[in-house]
């Protein structure tokens, strides 16, 4: 049996709903997966979402749905973990054991559908629309509920979840690797903070081999497999996230854009960026 990267929510064995809400300077920032799925709103804080084979953006407002045992990190912006700074973050998660919830109520054809909704959490999604208000208005709140009237709205929002509906949107490609071993654990999760913490230089692949103690053969397979990019993949997309953020919150050139998030010449940001986006970086500027 694999072992689960050292994260575990507090939870009696028999209970289907945990609430969590964080607050604080930034998020819980190692790669971690756990056995229950998680339905987070952020209500104050950006950063980079790792989860999977995604990489993006998150921001106050958004909504977004994990599936059991996926490796995954909010890590906030490098801004909220300098000293002297004001900034602060906020996210209210409900988890879920749908295991529990199976062993207790398996043979009650009402709960079948809920049962079974975990089938359906096949990867992360981020949840938009009316869907999205609906839920987090419903987040928002949770911290007031107890008892039936808990288990009530949490029902309730499970049963907004439409998969067919255009404000489900899926973030990773299907079928989802999920769970890592203990030591694979930790080893993404110190190559995941270089790259974090260096994606704005130039890093060479024997530098990021030697963090996870392999040969560069043995790490593009590793990186690979778990990430369904190579390296330089992985790497470009961080960048051009970071663009993208960018590009929409200063009046920064596109020139200087660039070489802030790591490039070294303009005609290879703009021509991966549009890869990446189908969009040049200008035109996404006038998304604003």
């Amino acid at each position: 049996m694999s072992k689960v990267i050292s994260f575990q929510i507090p939870k009696s064995d028999n209970s289907f709903i945990q609430y969590q809400e964080d607050r604080g300077k930034h998020f819980y920032d190692s790669l971690h997966q756990h056995p229950q799925a998680q339905l987070t709103l952020i209500l104050e804080g950006r950063g980079q979402l790792l989860v999977g084979d995604y990489v993006g953006r998150f921001e106050p407002g958004d909504v977004y749905l994990l599936p059991e045992s996926i490796p995954h990190v909010f890590r906030s912006d490098s801004a909220y973990y300098e000293e002297d700074s004001n900034l602060q973050i906020g996210g209210n998660t409900l988890f879920f054991d749908f295991k529990a919830m199976n062993k207790a109520f398996s043979e009650v054809e009402d709960f079948h559908d809920l049962i079974h909704l975990n089938e359906k959490i096949a990867g992360c999604f981020k949840i938009l629309g009316e869907t999205r208000e609906e839920i987090a208005s419903l987040l928002a709140e949770f911290g007031d509920y107890s008892g039936l009237t808990r288990l009530r709205h949490c029902i309730h929002i499970l049963s907004l979840l439409d998969f067919t509906s255009m404000d489900m949107v899926a973030l990773n490609q299907i079928p989802v690797m999920k769970t890592m071993t203990e030591r694979d654990g930790r080893r993404m999760d110190q190559v995941m903070r270089f790259i974090l913490d260096n994606s704005k230089r130039q890093i060479s692949l024997e530098e990021v081999a030697e963090q996870a103690y392999m040969s560069k053969e043995a790490f593009c397979r590793f990186f690979k497999l778990r990430t369904r990019r190579t390296f330089t993949q992985y790497v470009q997309q961080l960048r051009v996230t970071e663009a993208k953020k960018l590009l929409l919150e200063t009046d920064l050139s596109i020139s200087q854009v660039s070489f802030q998030v790591g490039f070294q010449t303009l005609s290879h940001f703009n021509k991966t960026f549009k890869g990446l986006t189908e969009m040049t970086p200008k035109d996404w500027r006038k998304l604003e």
